[in-house]
């Protein structure tokens, strides 16, 4: 692997974020065509259904292709499903050598692009930057290997580790950088997923808002042309549909409520899932399941203490991201997680990847450590 391949893949890679918030279900996917030292096209994948990074690199660099190199951040695909195989494409573009940064996680592929390459004599390298790009697709990968998304909770504290005053308050803990990076975490995500507690202190709504999102125009505008799912726990349907969350726009609702509902739901054009676990609670894991079914590669949970504490005491968790305050709210305010650990050798171990001040507050990133 030469300087230059990294350098290259870097921008592949640079030109796949731009596809973080408007991919779904599909993985974020960039890709350079180099020619003589030169990058003579480029392209990203920017929603479902339409031209691959591939695709769009290659009609950058006609006929400059020929003879060229194509950096693509994951393997390109060789199958058809709503696009032709971008593996053909670039044999008929009769490029001479491709290197990749990972192998595609997805059944359908997972090394038969490459396999393909191969066999046309075109020259293949496989691993550059593979870490992040790896990171780039991290819900697509889990979805793709275990049939889950990606998991992330968010959390808004203060220094002393309170989420809300007593009585529920909690608007607002945090400042305005924090409160445009959860817009942003919203946007990215598939799901974003609430529990009846902050829809009923908070009168949450979960949605991405254009002018807090603290992008350009051209992100802003494909993030809110693809609006994350909103899932709602609700075991025993305690939010009315007169609520604010249901007011602006559909829902799915996961319960332990009778099929009964179901139909109430639908007329306000809400779905009902009814989940019900062996401990009379919606059953998370079964959820998680569900939302992967439907495409789902990351799902952010935004709930207060209860909901919270339950995916993390199921270990259901991937990433932690908590946004610190510099201020107190005192004893008698709530947690952070509904979690009652006995002794110091029950508490879990994570490892922070990331802190980094938000405005006037800090984000850390945590993940949980696996057990060796």
């Amino acid at each position: 692997m030469s300087l230059a391949d990294q350098a290259y893949m870097a921008r592949a890679l640079e030109l796949a974020r731009k596809g973080l918030y408007s991919t779904h279900p599909n993985p974020r996917v960039g890709c350079v065509i180099v020619r003589d030292g030169q990058i003579v096209g480029e392209g990203w994948h920017v929603r479902a259904g339409e031209p691959h990074a591939e695709v769009h690199a290659l009609r950058h660099a006609g006929e400059l292709a020929r003879g060229a190199t194509a950096y693509v951040t994951l393997e390109p695909c060789s199958h058809h499903g709503r696009t032709p195989p971008c593996a053909d494409a670039l044999i008929a573009a009769q490029v001479v050598r491709v290197v990749v940064a990972m192998q595609d996680p997805n059944p359908q592929v997972a090394g038969s692009g490459l396999q393909r390459l191969t066999q046309a004599g075109i020259e293949v390298h496989a691993g550059v930057l593979e870490n992040e790009a790896h990171s780039l697709n991290a819900g697509f990968i889990k979805r793709m290997q275990h049939g889950l998304p990606f998991v992330r909770v968010k959390l808004a504290m203060s220094l002393d580790g309170r989420t809300a005053m007593a009585s529920g308050e909690s608007q607002w803990i945090t400042g305005p950088a924090a409160r445009s990076a959860v817009q942003r975490l919203r946007a990215r995500s598939s799901v974003v997923l609430t529990g009846a507690d902050s829809v009923l202190s908070d009168g949450a709504r979960l949605t991405v808002r254009a002018a807090e999102l603290g992008l350009d125009a051209e992100l802003s505008e494909l993030a809110m042309t693809r609006p994350p799912l909103r899932v709602l726990v609700d075991g025993r349907l305690r939010v009315p549909l007169d609520a604010p969350f249901y007011q602006v726009g559909k829902a799915l609702v996961a319960t332990c409520a009778a099929a009964s509902a179901r139909e109430r739901y639908l007329e306000s054009g809400h779905e009902l899932l009814a989940l019900q676990g062996s401990n009379g609670r919606v059953d998370l894991h079964k959820l998680l399941l569900e939302l992967a079914a439907r495409g789902a590669n990351e799902v952010l949970v935004e709930a207060g203490p209860r909901l919270a504490g339950a995916f993390a005491r199921a270990g259901l968790v991937d990433e932690y991201q908590l946004f610190m305050a510099a201020r107190f709210l005192g004893s008698s305010a709530r947690p952070l997680l509904d979690w009652p650990l006995g002794r110091m050798a029950e508490a879990p171990q994570l490892k922070i990847v990331e802190m980094r001040a938000v405005g006037d507050d800090w984000r850390i990133i945590a993940v949980p450590q696996v057990p060796v």
